[in-house]
């Protein structure tokens, strides 16, 4: 069985609070609205190759596929509309069903608050409680921060042997416990 995901609250570096919570196939539409939110920058960045349109079933599969394939986080912030998803990371389980391969995704208006680091240990944590081995993403080499990002959380960084403008980024979760970058809560709305 998997292990709940308890929902995290926080303050960012800037003082903006954000709420990190398990995605569910019902965020279909703020996941589409954050897609179309990303520069084409952050999307080629994301998805390693040029995207103009998000991919809808694919995102369904995805989204239908948690728990038993994998976790989804999402970051979310109120907005007009209820709420804006401003970052999104999951791993995916190996056929091993022992490792994963990651991905993540951060609005660039909350680049370079802490938001990264924060969903990725969170991520991390998931990982380690369903008792995952090794967790891995693939990350394009002119991709600075996300490759500094996995360095700080203890991934080492090598470059994939079948494609130079790629880097691998590996980390062994049996390794010492990687913890959230904040220890103030976010302001509560009462």
């Amino acid at each position: 069985m998997t292990p709940p995901f308890s929902d995290i609250d926080l303050s960012l570096r800037d003082g903006r609070a954000v709420h990190i919570r398990e995605i569910s196939s019902t965020d279909e539409d703020e996941l589409l609205q954050g897609f179309a939110r990303l520069d084409p920058e952050a999307l080629y960045m994301r998805f390693m190759r040029v995207v103009r349109e998000p991919n809808v079933d694919r995102l369904r599969k995805l989204l239908a596929s948690f728990p038993e394939s994998g976790i989804g986080l999402a970051a979310t912030v109120p907005a007009a509309d209820g709420i804006d998803i401003v970052g999104f990371t999951y791993l995916m389980l190996a056929n091993d069903r022992a490792n994963c391969e990651f991905a993540i995704t951060v609005a660039a208006d909350y680049g370079g608050t802490g938001l990264g680091h924060a969903l990725m240990s969170a991520l991390i944590a998931a990982a380690r409680a369903r008792g995952l081995v090794e967790m891995e993403g693939f990350v394009l080499r002119v991709n600075a921060p996300m490759l500094r990002l996995a360095s700080r959380l203890g991934f080492t960084v090598a470059p994939d042997p079948d494609d130079p403008s790629v880097a691998i980024c590996r980390l062994q979760l049996d390794s010492p416990s990687t913890t959230l970058p904040f220890s103030r809560p976010a302001p509560s709305a009462g």
